[in-house]
């Protein structure tokens, strides 16, 4: 991911796994400040969900999985999961500061692991997991939600307004290094 590997595969794992969390965090926050209040509360539908909702959903599991997560089991007694489906009415400022909020668990959960740590024992929802199978049970999930946010902002801002969050289509030359096909 750019920075210098170790020997230890489950440090290069640890590393790894913070730094795409961070780029999912990125992206969906990228995709999020192209839409007006009124788009992110768009959705396509009544059965489906908004942008806003999506957020709502995600802060939530981030605070539930990750709050005490190694002591106690990461769908927590106070959270309302069905809740965050349906809109509370929240201003932006009060959807991102959730959002921030939830991602900050997160990291303060994750950062001061080490190599060590990845074979201790994290529940969800009843069944144990290893710390790995945690965090790769919830990248999965983070990365099809912030999958939505981007798609929705994509269609809602149009083709004409929106900004990459990548490479853009025709570029991908741009970034290869010199000398390979």
């Amino acid at each position: 991911m750019g920075y210098p590997r170790t020997m230890d595969a489950r440090q290069n794992f640890l590393e790894d796994a913070l730094g795409t969390l961070r780029r999912h965090k990125q992206l969906a926050e990228g995709a999020i400040a192209q839409l007006s209040d009124e788009q992110l509360a768009w959705a396509p539908d009544e059965d489906a969900n908004s942008v806003a909702i999506l957020v709502q959903h995600v802060a939530g599991n981030l605070r539930s999985r990750w709050s005490e997560y190694l002591a106690s089991d990461g769908e927590k007694d106070d959270r309302q999961r069905d809740q965050e489906f349906l809109a509370q009415g929240w201003t932006r400022e009060q959807q991102l500061a959730r959002w921030e909020e939830g991602w900050s668990t997160l990291f303060q959960a994750l950062e001061p692991l080490g190599p060590e740590d990845l074979t201790r024992s994290a529940p969800i929802r009843g069944k144990q997991h290893t710390v790995v199978e945690a965090v790769l049970r919830q990248l999965g999930h983070y990365a099809y939600h912030v999958g939505q946010i981007v798609q929705l902002a994509r269609q809602l801002v149009g083709p004409d307004e929106w900004r990459t969050l990548s490479i853009a289509k025709g570029e991908s030359s741009d970034y290869r290094p010199e000398g390979r096909i």
